[in-house]
């Protein structure tokens, strides 16, 4: 899954996925600047992509993490929906979001956040988690998930097995936090078993190191951890991509090619780079080569593909986006002001 360096697919890209044909792209800001636009370039991704049809993603958790401009809605922080501890209410602002996705041909909200914030010092989860208690957070995720399902968008819990406890960004450095697994049993980890249980579709990991788990590499590229505690100890047979791979908790430790095979070895289903399509592709190409020389990592990319097709086959059967001329008229009717004038109401 890649990015791309603007508002259109360029020349240049379109010539790289012919060559390279991508799983997915991750859209950010700089490439939303109206929703016609977004709806008109999502159609050209899926239209690009001749095999199977692409994941679409983006990360709209609410608060800071939002991407799309105006006419579409501001979604509140997820503390704030914690503190309010209405689970309906969570629902309908994770259906909310989901169905303001849907009308452009989005199809894969990076959220929620199921992290703890247990560690007050962390610069990076905060308010984007819905709470400092496993409980809370497993019951309003529970919803806010639910409501994302039904609206036909894919949902992905981030980020396993818990970043609520580091005290330093994963963007900027590689994080580490010193618990034992019981431990994390007991705090970080309860709302990813509950997910799991509850089989969400798909799972982010975390690039920090758990040194009591693995003291040599970060979740996301720890056989341990993804291979051994995530798919063996809780069952997990969901689609789990990576955090973007050039974040300096990587990229600082990690040349990209081995990252990217160590990634997929350990358990890794979806390469996720924010960078743009281009500088991806020695990646793509060595993630090939290494396949065809080794039998043990085309058997892994062999089980990736099988879940990424069963998902895919799930949720991707049309594009979702309604005509462009339809997009500001079904966002005004939707008015999701109404919600979340609810969560600011006094109980």
């Amino acid at each position: 899954m890649v990015g791309l360096t603007g508002s259109t697919v360029t020349k240049v890209e379109l010539a790289v996925l012919r060559e390279c044909p991508f799983g997915g792209f991750i859209l950010f800001k700089h490439n939303c600047s109206a929703p016609e636009q977004i709806r008109a370039l999502c159609d050209s991704l899926w239209k690009a992509s001749k095999e199977l049809p692409p994941f679409i993603a983006i990360d709209q958790e609410g608060g800071e993490a939002h991407r799309l401009p105006k006419p579409f809605t501001r979604f509140p922080v997820p503390k704030s929906i914690g503190d309010k501890n209405d689970s309906a209410l969570s629902y309908r602002l994770g259906r909310a979001q989901a169905e303001e996705l849907a009308l452009v041909g989005i199809n894969v909200n990076f959220a929620p956040v199921l992290d703890v914030n247990s560690n007050p010092k962390n610069p990076v989860i905060g308010a984007r988690s819905f709470g400092s208690d496993p409980e809370q957070v497993i019951k309003m995720t529970e919803q806010w998930i639910q409501g994302t399902r039904d609206a036909g968008i894919i949902p992905c819990g981030k980020h396993f097995p818990g970043h609520g406890d580091t005290d330093k960004d994963s963007h900027r450095d590689l994080p580490s936090v010193n618990r034992n697994l019981d431990s994390l049993r007991a705090l970080e980890l309860p709302p990813f078993v509950h997910a799991c249980r509850k089989e969400i579709e798909s799972l982010m990991t975390a690039h920090v190191i758990y040194s009591g788990l693995d003291a040599e590499f970060p979740a996301s590229l720890s056989r341990k951890l993804l291979t051994g505690l995530l798919r063996g100890e809780l069952g997990y047979d969901g689609v789990v991509f990576s955090d973007a791979m050039e974040m300096k908790a990587i990229s600082d430790n990690y040349g990209d090619k081995d990252a990217g095979a160590l990634a997929i070895r350990a358990g890794i289903d979806v390469l996720l780079y924010s960078n743009r399509a281009a500088s991806v592709r020695p990646v793509f190409e060595f993630v090939c080569n290494e396949a065809e020389r080794d039998a043990g990592m085309r058997h892994r990319i062999e089980e990736s593909y099988e879940r990424i097709v069963k998902l895919k086959r799930r949720y991707l059967n049309s594009f979702s986006g309604v005509p462009e001329n339809e997009i500001a008229d079904r966002l005004a009717r939707l008015d999701h002001q109404r919600i979340i004038a609810q969560l600011h109401e006094v109980s």
